[in-house]
This record gives C-alpha cells, structure tokens and sequence, in this order.
C-alpha cells in the first residue's frame, strides 16, 4: 500500500502562490509563438510533411499551446492562496539584471569593451553588497581576465569605443586592437 502512495504522490499537484501569473503568461507566450509559426518555420512543399524544415517546430510549438493551455484550465480551478503579489514582485525584481545587461551592451560601442567590462563588474559586484576592497579588486581582476580571454585569447572582434577617437594617434590603434 505504501509503494501506491508513494508512487501517486509523484503526479500530487500543489499550488504555488505565483502559478496562475506564470501558467497564463506562459500560455500568451506560447500563442504569441504560433502566431509567428508562419513566418518564422517554413513548410516548402517538396518533401514529406515529417521531412518539412518548419513541421517539428511547429509540433513543439503547439504543444507549448496544448499544455499552457491545460496548466491555465487546472490553475485557474485550483483555490487562490495568499502572496501572488509578492511572488511577482520576485519575478519583476530579477529583470532588474536585464536592464543592467541592456545598458553594458549599450555602452560597449561607447566606452569601449575593457572599460565597460571594468565599470560594470564593479557595479554590479557593488551592487550585490560585496562592498570590501578585496571583492572589488576580484571583480576588477575578473573583468580584465574575461577582456584578455575573449579580446587577446580567443581573437573576439569586438567594435571599438567610440572615445577612444579621442585619443593620440600612436595610442589610439593599439588601444582600439587590444581594449
């Protein structure tokens, strides 16, 4: 009898605070994809429907539909528990690292990819509340190691600064090629 319980608990379904917000936003997500299905997996008409480029991400996408759109159903029947609210400020406060990667990206063309990378492993690590000088170093370290590796190393063209026009001519071309 206990191995009966056991194994129905695996497929037990418990709510989580945050399951309605995740399971309709998914489920738009997924709609949003089949809408783009034709225009973005393409069906050529040579081959077998199974053999078409576009056929087996279309079957995923579709899936995505069917499923969000049972977890939505089940969620939606499911009792309301208390601290929906503060699970999604949860989730809305981690796309604060997406505007920090946004603005890294943005300033890469300006300030240059080693003074960017600098800057914002500081920020960033300050940001985080390592605020001792040993972690800023480690961040500064870590910074110009990923530049040397991915610049020097790897031979990453990466676009040059913008300021570094600014700098005299004997400086500049080593500067734009390394930094």
């Amino acid at each position: 009898m206990q191995r009966v319980l056991n194994f129905l608990a695996l497929f037990r379904r418990e709510r989580k605070p945050g399951d309605l917000i995740f399971a309709a936003g998914f489920l738009v997500l997924a709609l949003a994809c089949l809408v783009a299905v034709p225009w973005q997996a393409q069906f050529l008409g040579k081959k077998s429907l199974v053999e078409e480029p576009g056929f087996w991400p279309t079957v995923g996408v579709v899936m995505m539909v069917v499923f969000g759109a049972i977890h939505f159903v089940c969620t939606w029947n499911a009792p309301r528990l208390p601290g929906r609210l503060k699970e999604v400020i949860v989730w809305a406060r981690s796309l604060e690292f997406v505007v920090w990667f946004i603005v890294y990206v943005t300033a890469v063309p300006v300030i240059g990819y080693l003074p960017a990378t600098l800057l914002f492993a500081l920020l960033l690590t300050f940001r985080a509340g390592y605020r001792s000088l040993q972690m800023l170093g480690a961040a500064a370290g870590l910074a110009l190691v990923t530049v040397l590796v991915f610049k020097t190393g790897l031979g990453v063209k990466l676009p040059a600064g913008a300021v570094y026009q600014y700098l005299p001519d004997g400086i500049r071309s080593f500067v734009m090629v390394n930094f």
